[in-house]
């Protein structure tokens, strides 16, 4: 067998027993991997490596030391979810940085932190004062996690006291200028539906690169061609106008008749009106 085509043939080998392998620790991240899964990448890399060019190590010999080493990271997660403390162990402790507002230098110094290092991964987080920090903590992937003060937090609805909005995952319908039956299933919409939609946006399927519907039900197209602009859906705006639009013709109604009971039917209407577009605003607003 010619070199070329036996360095060809175990490295696509190996390249198949990686993937495998990756696919059965999981898909963390680089900044995720535990201690073990970090060295034994390292290890099975450098295996990998060799035994692809080296043509007098045998192939099984080099199955056997990649077996060896991808074990090692799944028997680590194994007896990590088993044991809290081998969990403490394996994974290591979270560390808190700041308490109170307070910079803990003995943190810092205990995870080799420098506050120029603080004050980096602050800013990644779009933090750019320590006054404005309650609480950071520093987990065991490295990523560090911060809770500002409660008057350097946003705004919520909760804060203004108003009504949440629990929205629903978008669907993804045309994609590529082709239709995705299932997903347009899921969604509660027909094909006759979309037809309607595509044809008051003045477009053809296969005009549209990525079409999804929201959780309002509302379609959203974006085109092949950038230089075309779909029309944003017009639904709940125009319905939360015409409410407007009704309220304020019934106090029209109200100081135009001279009959109080007529003139208090009005103005109960409008009030009613009134308390119906204060509630549906968050969903009929863009």
């Amino acid at each position: 067998m010619a070199q070329w085509l036996e360095v060809a043939i175990r490295s696509i080998s190996f390249l198949t027993i990686l993937f495998i392998i990756t696919k059965i620790i999981g898909k963390r991240q680089i900044a995720q991997l535990s201690f073990f899964e970090y060295i034994a990448g390292i290890t099975i890399g450098s295996i990998v490596a060799e035994a692809s060019l080296a043509r007098e190590r045998s192939i099984m010999d080099a199955l056997i030391a990649i077996g060896v080493w991808g074990i090692i990271p799944m028997l680590a997660d194994y007896i990590a979810m088993k044991s809290k403390t081998a969990r403490s162990v394996i994974e290591g402790h979270s560390t808190v940085f700041i308490k109170d507002g307070k910079v803990l230098e003995e943190n810092l110094k205990k995870e080799k932190y420098t506050i120029d290092e603080l004050l980096s991964l602050l800013r990644k987080k779009d933090i750019f004062s320590l006054s404005d920090v309650e609480y950071a903590v520093l987990e065991q992937d490295g990523n560090l996690n911060a809770l500002l003060k409660k008057d350097k937090r946003p705004l919520t609805r909760s804060d203004l006291q108003m009504p949440s909005v629990n929205e629903k995952e978008p669907y993804t319908v045309i994609m590529d200028g082709h239709l995705l039956v299932d997903s347009l299933e899921k969604s509660g919409k027909t094909k006759e539906w979309l037809d309607q939609e595509l044809a008051a946006a003045g477009v053809t399927i296969e005009n549209v690169f990525i079409g999804q519907i929201n959780s309002y039900g509302e379609l959203y197209i974006d085109l092949f061609d950038d230089r075309l602009q779909a029309p944003a859906p017009q639904e709940r705006p125009l319905l939360l106008a015409n409410l407007k639009k009704l309220a304020a013709d019934m106090e029209i109604f109200a100081l135009a008749t001279d009959c109080e009971k007529t003139k208090k039917m009005y103005e109960k209407n409008a009030a009613d009106i009134q308390r119906v577009i204060q509630q549906a605003t968050p969903y009929l607003s863009n």
